[in-house]
């Protein structure tokens, strides 16, 4: 099995995760608005589980990509090169981070989640792909590079990129998030000259 083969079964596999969250999360909000207060608890208590076992299965990719030299060829190419990825494959969750960075610098370092989703897709229109625009298969509510982008923010606030006590339904921009957006510009200034 090739690495890129390696890589879209994690995808795969992070997308059935995600598939299952967003029920559990749907199931969660109709118990709460529903005031079934016992099953939205045991509901949220799943979704944790959910996320940490997603998160592992995204540190997994993250270690092969270490050593099967996957990532540090996507470093090279993901600001750089403007090129769709093979058809059939997501674009990973890697590449939104620096949009989703740069859309909130510009929304003044913090905007509700569709306004930054807007200015994000703006950025990546020529990174994703047919497969990114379609529907979840499970959840077909939900498009595929939002779903993404909503785990890449999550993602983010684990790793300090973004706030973690902004209010619901609002994404923020940290002091590390910031200083990973100027070193990365500073990083792609001179790839360029």
């Amino acid at each position: 099995m090739k690495n890129d083969e390696v890589n879209q079964a994690f995808e795969i596999l992070l997308e059935e995760i995600e598939g299952l969250f967003f029920e559990v999360n749907s199931e969660g909000e109709k118990a709460f608005k529903n005031k079934d207060f016992d099953k939205a608890q045991k509901l949220i208590k799943k979704g944790k589980k959910i996320e940490g076992f997603r998160q592992k299965i995204k540190k997994l990719q993250e270690e092969f990509n270490s050593f099967s030299g996957e990532k540090e060829h996507r470093k090279k190419i993901s600001r750089v090169s403007t090129s769709k990825l093979k058809k059939g494959l997501k674009t990973p969750e890697e590449e939104y981070k620096i949009p989703i960075l740069e859309a909130l610098n510009e929304l003044g370092g913090s905007a509700r989640m569709k306004d930054v989703l807007k200015i994000v897709r703006s950025k990546m229109k020529d990174i994703l792909n047919d497969f990114d625009m379609k529907p979840l298969p499970s959840t077909p509510a939900a498009i595929r590079w939002e779903n993404t982008a909503q785990w890449a923010r999550n993602t983010m606030v684990n790793e300090g990129l973004l706030a973690k006590n902004s209010p619901h339904g609002v994404w923020e921009i940290s002091n590390k998030g910031r200083l990973y957006l100027q070193k990365s510009v500073s990083k792609n200034l001179r790839l360029i000259k």
